[in-house]
């Protein structure tokens, strides 16, 4: 039976800079430019395509499991916010 796969955890927000809307993410997996991922935390739920990545300032195109990346956000996301593959 061909059904939905479950969603993979990506990564985790450990912190969101409101003034620059960025996100730090503390990955669990690997993560690229043009991935496409979902933020969820309680009801709040939003999706966005990954255009560009940090690691400590300075651009990736990619990420390793274990990595911590900044990710400039469309919407404001909370400390503790589950990320996962869209």
């Amino acid at each position: 039976m061909a059904g939905k796969v479950a969603n993979k955890t990506i990564g985790k927000v450990s912190h969101y800079y409101d003034k620059i809307g960025v996100a730090i993410i503390e990955l669990a997996g690997p993560l690229k430019v043009g991935d496409k991922v979902k933020f969820v935390k309680g009801d709040a739920e939003t999706e966005q395509t990954i255009d560009s990545m940090q690691i400590e300032r300075a651009a990736v195109e990619s990420a390793k499991k274990g990595a911590v990346i900044g990710i400039k956000v469309d919407e404001p996301v909370k400390e503790g916010t589950m990320v996962y593959v869209a």
